[in-house]
């Protein structure tokens, strides 16, 4: 068992408070409760042995959760810092892990969880902890899902960073928008980001696309070019498609990426200052065992690996991508329709993000009214019946907190039917602490049904049968 510790919890919400605070204590620590920002820097000022802090995001008054973890790791010997909300989205995640968090995770925290995330911050040294850097920009990588939040998360801790990162992933999964991100919430986004296709480039003209010529090195130069080199000096050069560099190329670059200088077509060698950015949807280490890259440049690159998830292992991420498509493209007045919700949720999306991106844009269009009908969107149904979870088309109805509410309230009405009535083992199937489970029986009128251990009638499936 790990060493008992101060551990303070940040939460305007008396019921997740006093919840997290009885599974703090369980697993053998000791909590110090505070119900606002202000509270907290109070708490952490007059307890010096508080070792740990887990954070709520939006709280009310002048300091809120970001606020809170800006001021605590400003501090000569910050600890560690979760930050737990309800509310994640990809800026509040990326911004909180470049402030310098332990971790950001989404309420609920099933004790299991928690144990383990006490046991990592414990054993986090906290003078290790890097200063927090200056606020970011906005950044547009959608996304909810565990596997983009991972994403989001390395965005975060590696934005300021110099070195190099290889984003690797099918094509349309986005990567350029996560190189953007990268270079939008570090500390170079003051400077130019300067894309590069290298596949859309002829092998013949991209050295000069890329290390710039100076005028009459060659026919057709009739004046100076810089190069992307030397015109992302002071910011970010995004290198996409470097698993189609022509092996001509590949010795350049890399030592353009070691030597951080860069020679110009019929020119000198010039020094450049640039973080590189590089993408494919190649398996570049199965092109270096085909003798097809370089290894040393293929190691150079992979300094910091991204793997963007393809869209279909994103469910939880396609509906509100949609929607911010429809914002994005001046259409948010549009809707979707329940069956054309559910047809985005069944088709396997073999083009990923880009592939939805074009869908919604079309539908937009061919849609006569406000409503956009399955039919506007030309799915074709794709892919085995059984490949994919069912969808319950009734369920998207509405706005997405609508939709999460009734699947919680259906999934708690089954944990109490099946455990008759009993709140604490209720609790426990649905992983979640007592008094958290006390506040939601209160919100869906459940208490007679927690009471009596009979629950009212069963949200229905579309088809007629129960749905727990």
């Amino acid at each position: 068992m790990a060493r008992a510790a101060h551990i303070l919890i940040v939460d305007d919400d008396a019921a997740l408070r006093d919840g997290l605070a009885e599974t703090v204590s369980d697993l053998g620590h000791h909590p110090v409760l505070a119900a606002s920002g202000t509270e907290a820097l109070e708490r952490m000022a007059a307890d010096p042995a508080i070792a740990a802090v887990l954070l709520d995001l939006r709280m009310p008054g002048a300091l809120d959760g970001m606020a809170v973890l800006q001021r605590l790791r400003a501090g000569p010997r910050p600890p560690p810092v979760a930050v737990l909300t309800a509310y994640a989205s990809a800026e509040n995640t990326i911004e909180a892990m470049r402030l310098g968090a332990y971790d950001h995770l989404t309420k609920p925290v099933g004790r299991a969880e928690l144990a383990g995330l006490l046991g990592g911050m414990l054993a986090l040294s906290a003078s290790a902890v890097p200063e927090p850097p200056a606020p970011a920009a906005a950044s547009t990588l959608i996304g909810s899902s565990e596997a983009m939040r991972r994403v989001q998360k390395v965005v975060g801790l590696s934005a300021d960073s110099d070195a190099t990162v290889l984003l690797q992933g099918e094509t349309g999964t986005g990567k350029e928008v996560a190189a953007r991100a990268l270079h939008a919430h570090g500390r170079r986004r003051a400077g130019p980001f300067v894309p590069v296709n290298c596949a859309a480039i002829p092998a013949d003209l991209l050295e000069s696309e890329l290390f710039g010529h100076l005028r009459g090195a060659f026919t057709g130069a009739t004046g100076d070019r810089p190069g992307a080199f030397r015109e992302a000096d002071g910011g970010t050069l995004f290198l996409d498609e470097i698993g189609d560099m022509p092996p001509s190329m590949q010795a350049k670059i890399l030592r353009a990426l070691q030597e951080r200088v860069v020679t110009p077509v019929g020119g000198r060698p010039a020094p450049v200052d640039v973080r590189v950015v590089a993408a494919t949807h190649r398996d570049l280490p199965r092109l270096v065992a085909e003798g097809g890259f370089r290894q040393d440049l293929f190691y150079r690159l992979n300094v910091v690996p991204i793997t963007l998830p393809p869209l279909r292992e994103r469910l939880a991420d396609i509906l509100p991508l949609a929607e911010h498509v429809l914002s994005s493209i001046g259409a948010g007045q549009k809707r979707l329709a329940p069956e054309a919700a559910a047809a985005l949720m069944r088709h396997p999306w073999p083009g990923n993000v880009r592939e939805l991106r074009n869908v919604i844009e079309r539908a937009a269009v061919l849609a006569r009214g406000a409503v956009i009908a399955a039919d506007d969107l030309g799915l074709s149904e794709t892919g085995p019946p059984g490949e994919r979870p069912d969808i319950l088309p009734a369920w998207v109805d509405g706005d997405l907190p609508g939709a999460v509410a009734r699947l919680e309230e259906a999934m708690i009405r089954r944990a109490l039917r099946e455990s008759g009535g009993n709140r604490a083992r209720a609790a426990k199937s649905l992983g979640i602490q007592r008094q958290l489970l006390y506040a939601k029986i209160e919100r869906y009128g459940l208490r007679d049904a927690a009471v009596s251990g009979n629950p009212t009638e069963d949200v229905p499936n579309p088809d007629g049968r129960p749905l727990a």
